[in-house]
């Protein structure tokens, strides 16, 4: 007799789902599903709407001219017909977008609205087309005098098929664009990363003084739109600027002011990252290669790369993907150098042609997701840095390299100061260079077109919700996907929606939410044009990092508080209201405040959303340069450092006063 014998027939052993975990499966669902609706869905209606083609269909229209007396008609014919004798229209004349007209005048030389002769039209397979303003389909015979015929335009229909992409790619000005997008961006990576190196390196290897101080300073380009060094540098050297002579005839208006306001804008970014990869370094590898006798530099080829290499890649997929997908920046000072991101705003606000708006899209989403595709499978390959016998590394005071650093770092936090300061003196003196005297009339915005005061406050309530609901539903969402056990398909999918808003640039998001929102069989539709789809549109923008930190520090809780928490049948949600929040706390209250900057400073991700309803102070910068009202644009750049500054000053004070009495327990 076997052990197999032993066992009873009967049913299966199924765990069953308690209570605490549909109500877990629940939330998850909940936010899976604003993520669905506030990603997933507008980015695939964009794609599809970028192999949607528009065009004039002459065949599908049919003609009847009468005599001099209006009363007899001659045979019927096409449209198609008519021009293939006259030659009125090209293929090029044919193309067009989704708001295209074609005057039908121009198929009859002849006519005269004063003449008594009378037309007849009608549709083949519905085509539309316009009496005035009167949208008409119609299979029968519609009878017109020469007056009002003279005012039918007709509409045109749409393909489905890839001849968008084909007529990008066939426009050597639009393909350029991608040329100059990945020369920009490897350029200005290469840099930024070099120069983040380079201080992270002097912090974090040096005894050099002030490291507070320059951390500080280092960190405020992150406070302020990516437009405002734009600004500084026109203020510098532009036309006008008090160093222009520094570019010894160059232009600052173009590929080289690109490049030197997006370091700028870059650089912090950059360096959180090196700066973090450089912290973990174990002390006992360069003992053991000094006491090999190693060069310091070897010892830096050997060690110090080798262990920093994966937040060197990081930091430069990172940069590369906001310097290739900004708006802002080239906006300002770009000139008339084409990259992909101004292409888009081109085509959806200067030609109303949202079709090839939404393929040059989906090409700028190309190198944005394999950026962060290859970042991700780096990451994976990296492994554990410091063990439990790591030591800390520690360095050694060396004047002269300690001077050396000093100066670096100097030299950078010089840059940085003189670019926000530029736009500090710009804002407060009457006429740049001519009038140098303070004064505030710059900010004077409700005399300005922009949006006024009303744009920053607009602003203020924006990155104040988005801080207050966007972190609730990231840390909820984070919550849910790490405590809850099993459904292993259901977290990976939600994970992959969490990760997926890293991806996508701003302007891609904001152009699908105007396919998306903005159509009128969307039951959703009645948010758009209103703060609702800024706040969904900044929280889903910015998902990623707020839901990576959650993560991060939902991981050091001990999954022991879960099962203690159900062997004396308490419900999760007290658990997570006593255990998970307070110790969480300096979690959420960094989340808290990376929202609300970003909300502050967020340009690409609501310029195609807001209403004039709904102008935001970051909007107002954008629109009071293209009114050449360049100095209060410095003046409403500045209103957003401020705010941003006092944010993280209150940020500071909340976390000590709150997290003095939550996180006692940190301390022995």
């Amino acid at each position: 007799m076997t052990a197999a014998d032993w066992i009873l027939p009967g049913r299966d052993v199924t765990l069953k789902i308690d209570r605490d975990g549909l109500v877990k499966r629940g939330f998850m669902l909940v936010i899976a599903l604003y993520l669905i609706v506030a990603l997933a869905l507008p980015l695939y209606t964009m794609l599809s709407k970028s192999f949607v083609t528009y065009g004039f269909d002459l065949a599908r229209y049919e003609f009847q001219v009468s005599d001099e007396t209006g009363s007899t008609f001659g045979p019927p014919t096409t449209a198609a017909a008519l021009n293939a004798t006259l030659n009125s229209f090209g293929p090029d004349d044919l193309r067009t977008s989704s708001e295209g007209r074609l005057s039908v005048v121009e198929l009859f030389p002849n006519l005269s609205f004063r003449s008594p002769v009378k037309y007849r039209m009608r549709a083949l397979d519905d085509a539309p087309w316009l009496v005035g303003l009167d949208l008409v389909t119609a299979a029968d015979w519609q009878e017109y005098d020469s007056n009002t015929f003279r005012r039918i335009n007709l509409r045109p229909v749409s393909t489905i098929g890839v001849q968008n992409y084909v007529a990008y790619f066939s426009n050597p000005t639009l393909f350029r664009s991608i040329e100059n997008s990945l020369f920009i961006a490897l350029v200005s990576t290469v840099l930024t990363v070099s120069f983040a190196f380079g201080f992270a390196y002097a912090i974090s290897r040096s005894c050099m003084r002030f490291k507070g101080a320059m951390k500080l300073i280092a960190m405020m380009p992150i406070l302020v739109p990516s437009l405002l060094p734009g600004i500084a540098l026109i203020y510098l050297f532009g036309n006008q600027g008090l160093l222009k002579d520094l570019l010894m005839g160059h232009s600052i208006y173009g590929p080289l002011g690109i490049v030197i306001g997006s370091v700028f804008f870059t650089f912090p970014h950059a360096l959180i990252i090196i700066s973090t990869a450089l912290a973990i370094a174990d002390q006992r590898q360069y003992e053991a290669a000094e006491a090999l006798r190693a060069s310091r530099w070897r010892t830096f080829w050997t060690v110090t790369i080798p262990g920093a290499r994966y937040g060197l890649i990081s930091a430069a997929f990172v940069t590369f993907t906001l310097v290739i997908t900004d708006f802002g920046l080239p906006k300002v000072i770009g000139g008339q150098y084409s990259v992909l991101a101004i292409d888009i705003y081109k085509q959806v606000v200067g030609q109303q042609n949202f079709e090839m708006g939404a393929v040059v899209s989906v090409i700028l989403l190309i190198p944005a997701v394999l950026a962060f595709v290859i970042d991700r499978q780096v990451q994976k390959k990296q492994v554990s840095q410091l063990s439990a016998r790591s030591v800390p590394y520690a360095p050694k005071p060396r004047p002269g390299f300690d001077a050396l650093c000093l100066g670096w770092c100097a030299l950078i936090a010089g840059f940085i100061l003189l670019m926000i300061g530029t736009c500090q003196l710009a804002a407060l003196v009457n006429f740049w260079p001519y009038d140098m005297s303070l004064s505030l009339k710059n900010f004077a915005f409700d005399k300005m077109d922009g949006g006024g005061w009303s744009a920053y406050w607009n602003s203020i309530q924006l990155a104040a919700l988005t801080a207050v609901i966007g972190t609730v539903v990231v840390f909820t969402g984070a919550y849910m996907v790490e405590k809850l056990d099993g459904s292993h398909f259901a977290r990976g999918l939600f994970q992959f929606l969490a990760m997926l808003p890293m991806a996508i640039p701003g302007m891609v998001l904001g152009l699908a939410y105007i396919f998306f929102f903005n159509n009128p069989a969307n039951p959703l539709n009645a948010i758009y044009g209103t703060m609702a789809i800024l706040v969904v549109s900044t929280v889903t923008h910015f998902y990623t990092v707020g839901h990576l930190t959650a993560l991060t520090a939902l991981k050091q809780i001990d999954p022991e508080f879960e099962s203690v928490a159900t062997s004396m049948r308490q419900p999760f949600w007290r658990l997570f209201g006593r255990v998970t929040v307070p110790i969480c706390l300096p979690a959420i209250l960094d989340i808290m405040i990376y929202l609300f900057v970003n909300a502050m400073t967020t340009v690409s991700a609501v310029v195609f959303i807001y209403s004039s309803q709904t102008a935001l102070a970051s909007i107002a910068v954008l629109n009071m340069d293209d009114a050449g009202d360049i100095a209060p644009a410095a003046a409403m750049g500045m209103m957003i450092l401020y705010t941003n500054v006092v944010a993280r000053f209150l940020h500071m004070a909340l976390s000590h006063g709150v997290l003095r009495r939550t996180q006692a327990w940190r301390i022995r």
